[in-house]
Protein backbone atom coordinates (compact mmCIF):
# COMPACT_ATOMS: atom_id res chain seq x y z
CA UNK A 1 0.00 0.00 0.00
CA UNK A 2 1.34 3.74 -1.01
CA UNK A 3 1.34 6.09 1.90
CA UNK A 4 1.42 9.94 0.64
CA UNK A 5 3.19 12.01 3.05
CA UNK A 6 3.26 15.96 2.22
CA UNK A 7 6.24 18.38 2.09
CA UNK A 8 4.12 21.88 2.45
CA UNK A 9 5.25 25.36 3.77
CA UNK A 10 4.88 26.85 6.89
CA UNK A 11 5.37 30.14 6.27
CA UNK A 12 7.34 32.54 3.70
CA UNK A 13 11.18 31.79 3.32
CA UNK A 14 13.65 34.30 4.05
CA UNK A 15 15.10 36.03 1.08
CA UNK A 16 18.91 35.90 1.13
CA UNK A 17 20.00 39.10 -0.46
CA UNK A 18 22.80 41.81 0.94
CA UNK A 19 21.31 44.73 2.82
CA UNK A 20 22.72 48.40 1.44
CA UNK A 21 22.12 49.41 5.24
CA UNK A 22 23.76 46.99 7.85
CA UNK A 23 25.39 44.44 5.58
CA UNK A 24 22.89 41.32 6.69
CA UNK A 25 21.93 38.66 4.52
CA UNK A 26 18.56 38.22 4.94
CA UNK A 27 14.95 39.73 4.20
CA UNK A 28 11.89 38.60 5.11
CA UNK A 29 8.80 39.06 2.64
CA UNK A 30 5.28 39.61 4.49
CA UNK A 31 3.19 39.65 1.12
CA UNK A 32 3.29 43.30 1.15
CA UNK A 33 3.17 44.69 -2.54
CA UNK A 34 3.51 48.29 -4.38
CA UNK A 35 1.88 48.99 -7.50
CA UNK A 36 2.60 52.35 -9.00
CA UNK A 37 1.36 53.93 -12.31
CA UNK A 38 2.59 55.84 -14.98
CA UNK A 39 -0.20 56.58 -16.78
CA UNK A 40 -0.87 53.15 -19.00
CA UNK A 41 2.33 51.20 -17.15
CA UNK A 42 2.45 49.64 -14.56
CA UNK A 43 5.42 48.72 -11.92
CA UNK A 44 4.80 46.70 -8.50
CA UNK A 45 7.15 45.12 -6.52
CA UNK A 46 7.26 42.58 -3.96
CA UNK A 47 8.35 44.70 -0.43
CA UNK A 48 10.76 42.46 2.02
CA UNK A 49 11.87 43.76 5.63
CA UNK A 50 15.76 43.00 6.42
CA UNK A 51 15.80 41.23 9.73
CA UNK A 52 18.48 42.73 11.59
CA UNK A 53 17.67 46.81 10.39
CA UNK A 54 13.98 46.68 9.34
CA UNK A 55 15.05 48.25 5.99
CA UNK A 56 12.42 47.53 3.54
CA UNK A 57 13.71 46.41 -0.10
CA UNK A 58 11.99 45.81 -3.29
CA UNK A 59 11.61 42.69 -5.49
CA UNK A 60 10.80 43.96 -9.31
CA UNK A 61 7.39 42.01 -10.27
CA UNK A 62 6.46 44.11 -13.26
CA UNK A 63 8.12 46.81 -14.88
CA UNK A 64 6.67 49.31 -17.57
CA UNK A 65 3.99 46.71 -18.02
CA UNK A 66 1.16 48.25 -20.21
CA UNK A 67 -1.58 48.19 -17.57
CA UNK A 68 -4.08 45.57 -20.44
CA UNK A 69 -1.55 43.18 -20.67
CA UNK A 70 -2.03 42.56 -16.91
CA UNK A 71 -4.24 39.91 -15.69
CA UNK A 72 -7.19 42.34 -13.65
CA UNK A 73 -6.80 38.99 -11.23
CA UNK A 74 -3.43 39.66 -10.75
CA UNK A 75 -3.98 43.19 -10.33
CA UNK A 76 -6.56 42.66 -7.74
CA UNK A 77 -4.62 40.21 -5.33
CA UNK A 78 -1.03 42.66 -5.23
CA UNK A 79 -3.68 45.42 -4.25
CA UNK A 80 -5.28 43.14 -1.91
CA UNK A 81 -1.72 42.25 -0.64
CA UNK A 82 -1.90 38.40 -0.99
CA UNK A 83 0.41 36.55 0.95
CA UNK A 84 -0.32 33.24 -1.25
CA UNK A 85 0.58 35.31 -4.51
CA UNK A 86 3.69 36.40 -2.80
CA UNK A 87 4.36 32.34 -2.09
CA UNK A 88 3.88 31.90 -5.58
CA UNK A 89 5.85 34.49 -7.18
CA UNK A 90 9.10 34.17 -4.61
CA UNK A 91 8.93 30.44 -6.21
CA UNK A 92 9.40 31.89 -9.80
CA UNK A 93 12.21 31.00 -11.31
CA UNK A 94 12.33 34.22 -13.25
CA UNK A 95 11.51 36.43 -10.44
CA UNK A 96 14.42 35.32 -8.45
CA UNK A 97 17.02 35.80 -11.10
CA UNK A 98 15.56 39.31 -12.30
CA UNK A 99 16.43 40.20 -8.58
CA UNK A 100 19.00 38.31 -8.01
CA UNK A 101 17.87 36.64 -4.61
CA UNK A 102 17.94 32.76 -3.61
CA UNK A 103 16.06 31.58 -0.92
CA UNK A 104 16.11 29.76 2.39
CA UNK A 105 13.81 27.33 3.15
CA UNK A 106 15.14 26.57 7.26
CA UNK A 107 12.26 26.67 9.46
CA UNK A 108 9.70 27.07 6.73
CA UNK A 109 8.21 24.03 6.06
CA UNK A 110 7.07 21.03 7.45
CA UNK A 111 6.20 16.94 6.81
CA UNK A 112 3.13 15.73 7.30
CA UNK A 113 3.13 11.90 7.43
CA UNK A 114 -0.46 11.06 7.88
CA UNK A 115 0.46 9.51 10.92
CA UNK A 116 2.75 6.56 12.33
CA UNK A 117 0.58 3.58 11.47
CA UNK A 118 2.71 2.38 8.55
CA UNK A 119 6.07 2.43 10.48
CA UNK A 120 5.53 -1.32 11.93
CA UNK A 121 5.48 -2.94 8.38
CA UNK A 122 8.19 -4.46 6.88
CA UNK A 123 8.14 -2.81 3.03
CA UNK A 124 7.27 0.96 3.15
CA UNK A 125 6.48 2.12 0.11
CA UNK A 126 5.73 6.21 -0.10
CA UNK A 127 4.81 8.62 -2.11
CA UNK A 128 6.51 12.15 -1.24
CA UNK A 129 4.79 15.20 -2.49
CA UNK A 130 6.24 18.85 -2.53
CA UNK A 131 3.27 21.23 -2.29
CA UNK A 132 5.93 24.14 -3.00
CA UNK A 133 9.02 24.23 -4.61
CA UNK A 134 11.17 23.57 -0.89
CA UNK A 135 14.48 22.12 -1.92
CA UNK A 136 15.09 19.30 0.89
CA UNK A 137 17.27 16.60 1.03
CA UNK A 138 15.34 13.45 0.76
CA UNK A 139 17.41 11.57 3.00
CA UNK A 140 16.49 14.05 5.61
CA UNK A 141 12.78 13.52 4.72
CA UNK A 142 13.30 10.04 5.26
CA UNK A 143 14.86 9.90 8.73
CA UNK A 144 12.17 12.78 9.88
CA UNK A 145 9.36 10.78 8.61
CA UNK A 146 10.57 7.14 10.11
CA UNK A 147 12.27 8.52 13.20
CA UNK A 148 15.65 7.39 12.05
CA UNK A 149 18.76 8.74 12.72
CA UNK A 150 20.53 10.18 9.17
CA UNK A 151 23.25 7.91 9.57
CA UNK A 152 21.00 5.07 9.83
CA UNK A 153 18.98 6.79 6.66
CA UNK A 154 22.18 6.52 4.51
CA UNK A 155 23.02 2.91 6.02
CA UNK A 156 19.68 1.74 4.67
CA UNK A 157 21.17 3.23 1.39
CA UNK A 158 23.83 1.69 1.26
CA UNK A 159 22.88 -1.46 2.02
CA UNK A 160 20.37 -1.58 -0.85
CA UNK A 161 17.27 -1.34 1.60
CA UNK A 162 16.30 2.28 0.93
CA UNK A 163 15.64 2.20 -2.68
CA UNK A 164 14.29 5.05 -5.11
CA UNK A 165 14.48 6.09 -8.73
CA UNK A 166 15.99 9.66 -7.70
CA UNK A 167 19.07 9.93 -5.82
CA UNK A 168 18.66 10.20 -2.20
CA UNK A 169 21.46 12.25 -1.43
CA UNK A 170 21.14 15.69 -3.15
CA UNK A 171 18.62 18.61 -2.71
CA UNK A 172 15.30 17.57 -4.46
CA UNK A 173 12.00 19.68 -4.87
CA UNK A 174 10.32 17.57 -6.57
CA UNK A 175 7.16 14.72 -5.85
CA UNK A 176 8.97 11.14 -5.52
CA UNK A 177 8.68 7.41 -4.35
CA UNK A 178 11.13 5.71 -2.06
CA UNK A 179 10.89 1.59 -1.02
CA UNK A 180 12.06 0.90 2.83
CA UNK A 181 12.44 -2.58 3.59
CA UNK A 182 13.24 -3.31 7.25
Amino acid sequence: MLNTWFVMPTCLPLVLRRCHTCASESFRANGKFRVNAHHKLLDAWLLALCTSCGETTRLTILERAHVRSIRPDLLDRMHDNDPGLAAELLQDPAVRRRNHIALDWDGAWRLDTGGTDHLDREVIDIEVRFLARIPVRPARLVAEGCGLSRSEVERLITEGKLVSAVRLSGRLSGDFTFTLKR
